[in-house]
């Protein structure tokens, strides 16, 4: 979910009894958390949950890690946490060293020693490196994880701050470097009242130059108090360098503008729900909405292309790059130097096309497929690439992962024509545990409404001999796809220990496009969660489990999810692991972030919607008569993006109830849960001992 910032406390629910509990850092909530967190040290921390522990916390800081890394000039950037950094360091290589088997770093920043330094729990949140000279960044740190941070300027040539450098104060927002002398900057953070949303993002944007106070920056955009957000940067491609700014006025609707010289605004006249993209002097648009213009009717999820001085101009002849089909979406699309390359998903598995614009005039794009021969990408597997310099050359990298395949990362040239040219394996990481046996499928379940949903199962054959403890996941949310992956933790967790697990690809995520998101909003939410329920009984028909043995988790969204499991479908589960929640839906809007999620659940003051949203509101749906399984609620005293009042609320009505509920509050680590690797390896074998305890005893 996006992070914002409250405007101001929101009055509590006078009705509700457990309204106290919304009082984050409170005397009394935080005596009532404490309580609940011994109770749950008390019940979980085994024996087994220790070699749980250990064995994430091995892999969380384990140095055969790949160290992702960022292109920027000569040097490729890298963050990396391990045992003795867990806060984490960012450094740097070169191309030369990071081919070998163990490179060279040079460290820039040590986040463990600037917090011991200053006494503050800084938790890393990116950098901007400044373009064409890379020897100033603007760095991001958080206090405890939390969504608000700060900036600093960093000189990348000494790693040391920049003496009265660009600062920007805590607050959820941003800074991004506006031209190439590296003395002005885009600052939109909250600089006093009326600058910040009602939904807390920043909604003004300042012009700020080196040496000058902040207060007497210009401002170069407003929006407005309803909106979201608003934000701005500098496009630094050689030969077309351009200001943009974003109006985000709700969740799934925006305006994309350039910044002229002399602070005219151009709208880009585009839907307001697409994403507009612009590289050298071609825009893109992929649409969310069926969109009608010059004549022509482009359905959703949709991707289209024309020349942007033409567009401006008042041209609307538009070249369709990808149109969607009943079984294909557009995962993600990356420019090269010459190319652009689409990632599609097909029933929820990769392929790859590169596309390559006309070199003058007009005419034709031309396309074939990336060919990915000799690459180790396995079948259900998810394949990803990002240009490794759109601005110089014509270079992917390219991500490969599955359930019980280790990530691979390799760097793939393309020639003048799209066609590969090579592809250089570079790293690989190492098998985290034992797969022996296991094989991995992809099953469709059946919806109320007669939708196919699919899913993946990873389970050591043969599956029916008997009921095996199952966990299921899940997200349906906010267009996010949940994909195949490698976890070492979930290996060693739960799949090397006997257990199946399942990832559910239920609608309100991309997996199948604007059409699969849009079928569960607002008023239609209930088909998420008729969907996660169809994928549980399939299960339980198929014999791979039954109730008794089948535990789900989801956060976030997710956690929401599992409110509703808890609420609607309890007897379909022998446990549910429910994380960073929202479950109070006629509160979550006045509650931190909340009110800018309203495009996805909709407007709860508002009585006619509210008829809707109290049909998911897993807080007002519990009845303390109904049966309901054993729920694990975690969140975190620092998550300023979802309030940690919904699980300590729901959490306390049902232990009022006398439910089976464990209840676990981290003081840090924001909307994650964690801050740190041992912190994440903490949180995830709690979930861990009791999904094993609950279903396996």
């Amino acid at each position: 979910m996006t992070p914002t910032t409250p405007a101001a406390p929101a009055p509590a629910d006078l009705d509700d009894r457990h309204a106290w509990l919304e009082d984050v850092e409170g005397a009394a909530p935080l005596d009532w958390v404490r309580d609940r967190n011994a109770e749950a040290v008390a019940a979980l921390t085994t024996p087994r949950f220790e070699d749980l522990r250990a064995g994430t916390l091995e892999v969380l800081d384990s140095t055969e890690k790949i160290p992702a890394v960022v292109q920027r000039g000569d040097h490729l950037y890298n963050f990396w946490t391990d045992a003795e950094h867990p806060r984490g360091l960012w450094r740097r290589t070169t191309w030369e060293s990071y081919r070998t088997a163990e490179p060279e770093w040079e460290v820039l920043l040590d986040v463990d020693a600037l917090g011991a330094e200053e006494g503050v729990s800084w938790v890393w949140h990116g950098s901007r490196v400044l373009r064409p000279s890379f020897d100033r960044a603007l760095v991001h740190l958080s206090r405890g994880g939390a969504d608000a941070d700060v900036t600093r300027e960093l000189d990348l040539t000494t790693g040391t701050w920049v003496e009265d450098g660009f600062s920007r104060e805590e607050s959820k927002g941003g800074m991004a470097w506006a031209d190439t002398t590296g003395d002005v900057v885009f600052v939109y953070t909250d600089v006093g009242e009326g600058s910040m949303t009602a939904s807390g993002y920043p909604r003004t944007v300042r012009r700020w130059r080196r040496g000058t106070p902040l207060a007497d920056a210009p401002e170069i955009f407003a929006g407005r108090d309803t909106d979201l957000s608003v934000g701005a940067g500098h496009d630094f491609t050689p030969g077309f360098e351009r200001d943009v700014v974003v109006r985000s006025i709700a969740f799934y609707e925006s305006e994309t503008y350039l910044l002229g010289p002399d602070g005219a605004l151009e709208l880009l006249d585009v839907p307001r729900s697409s994403e507009p993209g612009v590289q050298r002097d071609w825009l893109t648009v992929e649409l969310r909405d069926d969109w009608e213009v010059g004549g022509h009717r482009y359905p959703a999820g949709s991707l289209l292309a024309a020349r942007l001085s033409d567009f401006l101009a008042g041209s609307r002849d538009l070249e369709v790059l990808y149109t969607p089909t009943p079984t294909t979406s557009l995962a993600g699309d990356t420019w090269t130097r010459h190319h652009l390359v689409l990632n599609i998903l097909d029933d929820v598995t990769n392929r790859l096309e590169v596309l390559t614009p006309p070199d003058s005039g007009t005419g034709p794009w031309r396309r074939r497929p990336l060919d990915l021969a000799g690459t180790a990408a396995p079948a259900l597997a998810t394949v990803a690439v990002g240009a490794v310099d759109a601005d110089t050359e014509d270079a992917l990298w390219l991500t490969t992962t599955g359930f019980v395949t280790p990530t691979t990362l390799s760097r793939l040239d393309l020639d003048a024509d799209g066609a590969t040219l090579a592809v250089e394996p570079l790293k690989s990481m190492p098998a985290f545990f034992d797969a022996t046996g296991l094989d991995v499928e992809q099953h469709f379940a059946t919806s109320d409404d007669g939708t196919r949903v699919p899913y993946f199962q990873v389970s050591r054959e043969p599956v029916g001999d008997a009921p095996r403890p199952t966990l299921l996941t899940g997200y349906g949310g906010f267009e996010i796809s949940r994909l195949p992956g490698y976890s070492g933790g979930v290996g060693r967790a739960w799949l090397e220990r006997g257990g199946v697990y399942v990832v559910a690809n239920i609608r309100g995520g991309g997996e199948y496009g604007p059409a699969w998101h849009q079928a569960a909003l607002r008023e239609n939410r209930h088909r998420a969660y008729e969907d996660f329920a169809a994928v549980a009984r399939d299960l339980l028909a198929r014999g791979v489990t039954d109730s008794a043995h089948l535990g789900a988790q989801g956060g976030s969204n997710g956690g929401l999810l599992m409110g509703n499991m808890i609420t609607t479908y309890p007897e379909l589960f022998g446990a549910v692991v429910c994380q960073v929640p929202l479950l109070d839906m006629k509160r979550y809007s006045h509650l931190l972030a909340g009110a800018s999620w309203m495009a996805e659940y909709g407007d709860p003051d508002d009585p006619e919607q509210w008829e809707f949203i109290r049909t998911f509101s897993a807080y007002h749906l519990f009845d303390p008569a109904a049966p309901c399984p054993p729920v694990l609620f975690t969140t975190s005293t620092r998550d300023d993006r979802v309030h940690p009042g919904h699980a300590r609320k729901m959490a306390a009505k049902m232990l009022e109830a006398g439910k089976d509920v464990t209840y676990y509050e981290n003081v840090e680590g924001g909307h994650g849960g964690a801050a740190t690797n041992a912190q994440a390896a903490f949180m995830q074998a709690l979930a861990f001992e009791f999904l094993w305890q609950r279903l396996a005893g």
